[in-house]
């Protein structure tokens, strides 16, 4: 409809007016009543538009009048005016404002247009608009536009030809398109129910009555069609002069095509197509029928007998329409039409007729819904044509004929290139016909009996795709291309199927209730069958036919993908005949797989025995079976595989090809899709792939599934490298093929067991009579059937086990094996299996579960014995806990194993008793748990396996962990038992044995086992077992039991009753701990050899002495932990005091023992029981985490600020203390002896032992963990016992071997563990004597004397008793045996916190007394007197600070004490310290850099300031000879120079102390000038020191004067000049001094030595060295204040 809106109306009036101007214009001479019409137009559309509203509907109204102009232009014939006015009307005609009466006009003008030969494309543009636009021509219009159309598409134009036919069919579209347009606006209307007229309405040229006006066109047009193609004169398209049948014929097609549904609803159509259409298509199917190709008549038939390519291509297309859309009005002749197509397959027949034909049953192949009509109108009725099987049959026929006919012409030329026909699929680049090795890629084809038929890809499957069908624009018939017609033939095959059975799967699964997607149509023929009738009905007739065309096309077949396709259309129809119960066609195309999966000799071989086994017999089919030796297309074929046969019939070796492979793969997807259908054809299947199976060479694996066998298995099998890849995924399907069988229902289920069974003891017979190894495949697939069908045990378990059970006793030892791992297998899952009801509910199930490994016992085969055993075990390793009343069984079976039985079954006992103790104890009865122990026992006994000794061991901790957690349910289990127990014995007396008898002589009970809670008799059972296994001969089972047992007794001892640990302390730990000792101090040193036992045993284990040690070692940290973890319940024995004696007894004595392992676990056994008592484990104190980390600048009594305390001990505590510090004293004097005692009167040192750096580390931790303990007696006694033992303990040498890793280097700041212990020891006494009473803090001086003596350490090493050793450097020793640590570090630390000590305890009187200031400035005078010499540099340098500090502090408080006299040896000492160091002996290293000498001088400097500032400025509190002592010390520095009797070669790189001597002097003019002297000794120093200076530089100037005038030009020496200069600086600072100093304080004879100077000075303005000069500069330069007036001198006349 065209738009109305207001812009599109102005617009059509506007060019409405222009075409009418225009008209006007060009017809205005010639035509002049054209122009008057059209001005009149133009005035009658201006009035129309100005009166009406709605312009569109009147211009309509009076469209006639609007048209009459245009149409009057039409007729002038000129071709500018009728173009414009065809352009006008198609405007109007657009527009929709053309009535009926004006559209009529406007036909009219067009026919005379197209009789006069105008215009002729613009007229069909103008009647496809007209028809299209609008519904205003009807009737006679109507015809006479179509008229006009055919008549155009007749003339000698190709364009116009060409145009009008397309125009031709758009009109007759567009009728029949108006008329669904007008049904679907009267929708109330007649409908296709309508009866028929019974008067004739053919020849009249008005339509039926019943049929609306558009209805009457689409009839009438549709009829005089008919009429036309038959030669016959139309009723309503008056004016045809001419008409092609092909034309015509093409029009029907498209209309039956388009409009089915016109024809179906309708009586009126449908008697067309019964009275017209059909008769029509039979009467000009006549020639094709009666023509005979290749025909022995000499006469040629007539043209008209003849078949015509495009008559009957045509034909065949509406033939096809017909029966698609109207089968249901046309049966009987769609019966006729079926079996002309089926006649047209004749080989008598020209090809394109045969390929015309196939195409045309491939489209109806495609509908199974038609085919199913098909069966039941006519195949499923009596004396009616079987069209169903007939074209089924016809389609085999014609393949057949096709390789008949390929073959017969095989040795001629190709008849039919490929690209004959357009649209044909060709075959591949270089393929020649004659076969796949003749071009370069291989072209899929079929090749049967040397005949080679190419594959073309036709259509996709479901799908058609006609080609010659579609050649529409040919006259003449195209050459068939090779390979064409059998390429469709083959398609409509399997569409056919394909869509058969989909169908009936789908219609079953319809009536079954299940839902299914399907876009069939139900069935339109009588429903006088019912569904499975027809579904049965459409199998019976078409298997034996389908068999036939697949089977050799399946033979023939070269290509994998169309190999695929026919055995999947066989797997189709067996699945379904199957599905239908329909047992022979089943059996056949199953037996069409299997013989097409093996070889074809091979497959006549085997199914003639299967079925004389009793396989069902396959009717017979018309099958092409193979015969032996004939060609075939095997030659072509892919050998894959070659192996032997697996029956005794065939000899030599077989060959399997692709195609075997391809097809093997096949049968196990349709067994595994559609098992539930195969019935006895089970037997069938297995057989073919148990052969299949043997040649591939597939053995079975555990589970039952199937895996590549060795090579060596099959020395005649040889497999190709993608049968390998293959095999997996082949393996994999047959797994899943079984594992599919839970689906199976029961019957088939039975069908699929009754087949293994038969193949199995098909099996056993060969196995009995042959050598070979015989097939598993049975019995393997029976396992696997088993396990995947647990869920119905009952139904499959007594066949299948009843069958292996058989196989298990058979002589052949791999078959007896397989069938024992068969029964074992089912056993195992079986009661694996989650039954309803459970097992534990059905005892009768779980019996007959276990009678199979019940019979196994009857076996007198040992390896099925073994099986039995190693099921046994698997049985409690997956259902241990649902044994119930089977464990006395298990227990019975565990405990038949003896010792002297082989390791293997021990093994697997064991293995037993593993789970049994880790698993099931809670399950068993409480009175079996000491049976338990007594077994695990023996085997830790045992000794054939080490490991299993170790294990058990292992068995026992798990015991004692189960006794623990469930303490409450064993004993009242227990106590139940007893209690049964004892009531059982008085009713049947005591004549049998009770399980408490084996419980007694299992425990070893004694008779003050009574007296023990049975709970407690089950731990002594452990201990005493463990306690033996402790003392075994082998070290690991010693080591592991040991650990066992004192694991235990420290975890669960606490379960335990206060006598019953009594009797652990005193008959299982300490007597273990006696023959321990006892053992080990008596073992061998000889070294043990490992023999043949490929045992490396490392060197610290290479004895039994070593061995034994490591036991010793175990054994005493274990009852030391024990002492510690359990101290309360055992201080409530009354004899802990014994017993504690007993364990410090043993800790002695170990820690003294020879094997340094057992002495240093002594010391940690004795640090672990001194935190008895403590909280969080009792670790109060880590010297290696507090003194490690520490950088040592603070004072190290800080580091145990986070000590935890200890709480206070009870007073019965003192004396067990007490007797571990005795302990700890006695082992540290033995220890240590060496230092203060001669090696010749100590045992240890003498037996050559010298105690570790571990060993004394752990010895003086241990006293920092002692000391909390005793330090309410510790005094000024134990403070020496205590530093002589760290004394000794820091003196010990460390073994040249150990010293790498032990010693650090001098270039390293770390201490070693032992020093950081020892420093911590006396960090924590000096926070003890702190914080303690005023008799503690006597004990001040020990531990400065101590930490002194560890300073000289640091210059002056200490020695070791008598032994020989070495200081090392760079971490390299000399070849002496002992090396002396590296002490500079310790020494160093030590200093700093002797500094930091005597800064808080200086004023201290006891310090005073000891005269400590004294002792430090003694002892810090060696590393200063040295200085350069020292082995570290930095201990001189910590050394001079130590000092200073020290001093800082010290000389306050002597002063303090001056009157004392307790600080008068002090002083002396200080001075010589102070001497020593700043004039040292030893001279600076040669490669001392500058800036390291200026920094050492800077130090020399710091020290005569403090001199200066704390020493002389308190001069008068001092002594004179002290004081005297440093003025000499500043005087010899402030005069240092050169010595005269240095040479020439020491004075190089000497360099002199500048800055050192300006202080000295400036500190000695300081304290000359700054006071008056306070004796003449005094000054008279000063004096000396002050003339000594001055003359000796006069001296030296003079000299250098002289010096320098001899050399010239040549330099004097750098150490001259330095002298002078310093000469020049010392005596300007000797003039600054004199002027800041009082007049009074300075003698004339002073100033007049300074005068004396003068002239030096002046003598040595020539020089010409510049230093010299500036030096001089500033000497002069004080001189100006002394150049004053002399007294006689006047100013202004005033003296």
């Amino acid at each position: 409809m065209a738009s109305s809106s207001p812009a599109t109306v102005k617009k059509l009036l506007e060019q409405l007016q222009g075409d009418l101007r225009a008209l006007s214009m060009d017809c205005k001479k010639k035509y002049p009543p054209v122009k008057e019409a059209a001005e009149f137009g133009i005035v009658k559309i201006k009035t129309i538009s100005a009166k009406n509203d709605n312009i569109l509907g009147a211009i309509k109204e009076r469209s006639l009048e609007v048209v009459q102009p245009l149409l009057l232009g039409c007729g002038t014939k000129e071709p500018k005016v009728t173009l414009l006015c065809l352009t006008a009307i198609q405007r109007l005609l657009s527009h929709e404002v053309v009535n009926e009466v004006a559209a009529v006009s406007v036909v009219t003008a067009l026919w005379q247009l197209m009789e006069n030969g105008l215009e002729e494309l613009k007229l069909l543009q103008t009647v496809l608009v007209l028809l299209t636009s609008n519904t205003v021509v009807h009737d006679e219009a109507l015809a006479k536009a179509i008229v006009l159309c055919f008549r155009l598409h007749f003339t000698k134009d190709n364009i116009t030809n060409n145009t009008a036919a397309a125009t031709v069919r758009q009109v007759v579209t567009v009728v029949f398109e108006r008329m669904v347009a007008e049904e679907e606006q009267h929708t109330d209307a007649n409908t296709a129910g309508s009866k028929i007229p019974v008067q004739t309405v053919s020849g009249k040229r008005g339509g039926p009555a019943s049929l609306k006006p558009c209805a009457k066109d689409a009839y009438m047009l549709f009829q005089d069609l008919c009429q036309l193609v038959n030669a016959d004169a139309p009723f309503w398209l008056v004016g045809m002069t001419e008409m092609t049948r092909t034309f015509g014929l093409e029009l029907l097609e498209s209309v039956l095509n388009t409009f089915p549904q016109v024809f179906l609803q309708h009586a009126e159509f449908a008697f067309l197509l019964k009275e017209r259409v059909c008769p029509l298509v039979i009467k000009l199917f006549s020639p094709n029928i009666k023509f005979r190709h290749g025909s022995g008549s000499q006469t040629s038939p007539s043209p008209g007998e003849k078949p015509y390519f495009p008559i009957c291509m045509r034909l065949l297309r509406v033939v096809s329409v017909l029966i698609k859309h109207f089968y249901s009005l046309l049966v009987t002749e769609c019966e006729i039409f079926l079996s002309l197509l089926v006649k047209f397959l004749d080989g008598d027949k020209p090809q394109w007729l045969r390929a015309l034909a196939v195409e045309s049953l491939h489209k109806l192949c495609v509908q199974p819904q038609l085919l199913r009509s098909f069966c039941e109108c006519y195949d499923m009725k009596e004396h009616s044509t079987k069209v169903f099987r007939d074209i089924i049959n016809a389609l085999g026929s014609f393949i057949q004929s096709l390789f008949l006919l390929a073959g017969s012409s095989a040795s001629q030329p190709s008849v039919v290139p490929a690209a004959a026909a357009p649209g044909v699929p060709t075959q591949a680049t270089g393929v020649g016909p004659g076969g796949p090795n003749g071009g370069i890629t291989p072209q899929p084809a079929f090749e049967y009996r040397g005949t080679w038929i190419p594959i073309l890809n036709i259509s996709a499957q479901g799908s058609t795709r006609a080609v010659y069908l579609e050649l529409l624009d040919k006259v003449e018939a195209p050459p068939v291309a090779d390979g064409y017609a059998m390429s469709v033939a083959f398609n409509c095959l399997l569409d056919l199927v394909r869509g058969v059975t989909c169908m009936i799967e789908g219609e079953m699964d319809r009536c079954n209730g299940t839902t299914v997607a399907l876009s069939a149509e139900p069935s339109i023929a009588s429903s006088s069958f019912s569904a499975k009738e027809v579904w049965e009905a459409m199998i019976e007739l078409s298997w034996c036919g389908l068999l036939a065309a697949l089977s050799p096309l399946l033979d023939a077949s070269t290509d994998e993908a169309a190999t695929e396709s026919i055995l999947k259309a066989h797997t189709s129809m067996a699945a379904m005949s199957g599905r239908l119960s329909m047992v022979t066609p089943r059996d056949a195309f199953i037996t069409a797989i299997c013989k097409a999966s093996l070889p074809p000799h091979y497959a006549l071989t085997a199914f003639s025995t299967s079925s004389s086994l009793g396989t069902t017999k396959v009717h017979s089919t018309p099958i092409l079976l193979l015969q032996p030796g004939s060609p075939t297309g095997e030659c072509h074929q892919q050998v894959v595989a070659m192996g032997q046969p697996l029956s005794g019939q065939v000899q030599g070796t077989v060959v399997l090809t692709a195609k075997n492979m391809q097809a093997m793969r096949t049968l196990l997807t349709m067994a595994h899709c559609h098992g539930a259908v195969l019935g006895a054809a089970w037997h069938m299947v297995l057989s073919t792939l148990q052969h299949l199976v043997w040649i591939l060479g597939l053995k079975p694996a555990p589970g039952g599934s199937l895996k590549p066998g060795r090579a060596a298995e099959g020395p005649s099998t040889v497999l190709t490298t993608a049968v390998l890849t293959d095999l997996p995924v082949i393996s994999n399907m047959l797994s899943r093929l079984f594992e599919s069988s839970q689906y199976l229902d029961d019957v088939s289920l039975h069908h699929l067991i009754n087949a293994l069974c038969s193949l199995s003891n098909e099996a056993m017979e060969m196995a009995c009579t042959n050598s070979k190894e015989p097939s598993l495949f049975a019995v393997a697939k029976l396992l696997e059937t088993g396990l995947v069908n647990m869920h119905r045990v009952d139904v499959l378990w007594r066949p299948v086990t009843a069958h292996l059970m058989e196989v298990s006793q058979h002589p052949n030892t791999r078959m007896r094996e397989w069938g024992a791992e068969a029964v074992t297998t089912l056993i195992k899952d079986a009661l694996a299996f989650n039954h309803s009801p459970p097992l534990s509910e059905n005892q009768r199930l779980q019996a007959t579960l276990l009678a199979p490994l019940r019979d196994l016992s009857q076996t007198t085969h040992t390896d099925i014995r073994q099986r039995q055993l190693e099921c046994v075990l698997q049985l409690l390793q997956s259902q241990g806990e649902r044994l119930g009343p089977g464990w006395p069984l298990v227990l019975g079976v565990i405990g038949a194993i003896r010792n002297d039985q082989g390791e293997s079954l021990i093994r697997t006992a064991f293995q037993c008793l593993q789970l049994v103790v880790t698993d099931f104890l809670s399950i068993m009865p409480s009175s079996c748990l000491s049976v338990v122990v007594k077994v695990a026992g023996s085997f830790g006994i045992q000794n054939q396996e080490l490991n299993i000794s170790l294990t058990s061991i292992g068995l026992l901790w798990n015991i004692s962990d189960y006794f623990s957690r469930r303490r409450d349910t064993v004993e009242k289990a227990l106590e139940q038992e007893e209690a049964a127990k004892k009531e059982q014995a008085m009713v049947e007396g005591n004549n049998n044995t009770t399980a408490k008898d084996v419980e007694d002589k299992g425990n070893g009970r004694d008779e003050h086992d009574e007296a023990q809670p049975l709970f407690d008799r089950l731990w002594l059972t452990l201990y005493s077992r463990l306690g033996k296994l402790c003392v075994d001969p082998r070290p690991a089972v010693r080591k592991s039991a040991g650990q066992t047992l004192f694991s235990t007794i420290g975890v669960h001892g606490i379960l335990l009753c206060q006598h019953t640990w009594q009797t652990v302390l005193w008959q299982v730990l300490f007597p273990l701990l006696d023959e321990v000792r006892k053992a080990a101090t008596t073992a061998d040193k000889e070294k043990i050899d490992s023999g043949s036992r490929n045992i490396l045993i490392h060197h610290s284990r290479d004895t039994a002495e070593k061995q034994w040690a490591e036991t010793w070692v175990l054994s005493l940290a274990g009852i030391a932990r024990i002492f510690n973890s359990r101290r309360s319940l055992l201080m409530s024995l009354g004899d802990y005091p014994k017993a504690w004696g007993v364990l410090l007894e043993h800790i002695q004595a170990a820690a003294l023992s020879c094997n340094w392992e057992v002495s240093l676990a002594a010391l940690k056994s004795f640090h672990e029981v001194l935190q008895m008592g403590l909280p969080d484990g009792g670790r109060e104190y880590d010297s290696s985490v507090e003194v490690g980390t520490l950088p040592w600048q603070p004072s190290i009594s800080l580091d145990l600020s986070q000590q935890v305390e200890y709480p206070a001990c009870p007073l019965d505590d003192k004396e067990l203390w007490w007797a571990a510090w005795q302990a700890w004293e006695t082992i540290g004097h033995e220890s240590t002896a060496a230092y203060v005692r001669s090696a010749a009167t100590v045992s240890r040192t003498s037996s050559g032992f010298i105690p570790s750096q571990q060993y004394l580390t752990a010895l003086v931790q241990s006293f920092i963990a002692l000391f909390e303990r005793v330090r309410g007696r510790f005094g000024p006694n134990e403070m020496r016992v205590l530093g002589e033992v760290l004394l000794g303990a820091v003196s010990v040498p460390v073994s040249a071997e150990a010293s790498p890793f032990l010693i650090p280097l001098y270039g390293d700041a770390a201490l070693s563990p032992l020093q950081e212990a020892v420093l911590a020891a006396l960090a924590l006494l000096e926070k003890t004597i702190s914080s303690g009473q005023e008799t503690m803090q006597l004990m001040y001086p020990a531990i400065f004397e101590q930490l002194l003596q560890f300073i000289e350490f640091s210059c002056r090493p200490t020695q070791f008793g008598r032994l020989e050793n070495r200081i090392i450097t760079n971490g390299k020793h000399n070849q002496a045996e002992w090396v002396v640590m590296n002490y500079v570090p310790f020494a160093e630390t030590a200093l700093r916190v002797v500094v930091e000590l005597y800064q808080k305890a200086a004023c201290h009187k006891a310090v005073i007394n000891a005269m400590v200031l004294e002792k430090i400035v003694k002892t810090l005078r060696l590393p200063l007197g040295l200085r350069y010499g020292c082995p570290s540099e930095s201990t001189w340098h910590l050394a001079v600070s130590s000092l200073l500090s020290v001093l800082c502090v010290g000389l306050p408080v002597a002063r303090q004490h001056t009157a004392s006299a307790r600080f008068d040896s002090m002083w002396p000492e200080l001075a010589g310290t102070f001497r020593d160091f700043l004039f040292p002996t030893c001279l600076p290293p040669e490669n001392m850099s500058l800036q390291e000498f200026q920094e050492n001088e800077n130090i020399d400097v710091q020290v005569v300031q403090l001199i200066g500032s704390d020493i002389l400025s308190h001069a008068h509190f001092l002594p004179k000879e002290f004081v005297n002592q440093i003025m000499s010390m500043l005087n010899r520095g402030s005069i240092h120079s050169q010595s005269a009797s240095f040479t020439a070669e020491a004075e190089v790189g000497y360099r002199l102390r500048e800055e050192f001597s300006k202080v000295c002097f400036e500190t000695l003019l300081q304290f000359s000038f700054g006071g008056r002297a306070t004796c003449a000794a005094e000054g008279y120093i000063s004096r000396m020191a002050l003339t000594a200076l001055l003359q000796r530089a006069q001296q030296l100037l003079a000299a250098y004067v002289e010096d320098e005038r001899l050399s010239g030009s040549c330099p004097l020496p750098r150490q001259r000049i330095t002298e002078v200069v310093f000469i020049l600086k010392a005596t300007g600072t000797l003039m600054e001094s004199l002027k800041k100093t009082p007049a009074e304080n300075v003698d004339v004879s002073t100033w007049e030595q300074i005068l004396g100077l003068y002239p030096s000075l002046v003598a040595c303005v020539p020089c010409i060295c510049p230093e010299v000069c500036l030096a001089l500069q500033q000497a002069l330069l004080p001189f100006q204040d002394l150049l004053t007036p002399p007294p006689a001198y006047l100013h202004n006349g005033t003296a």
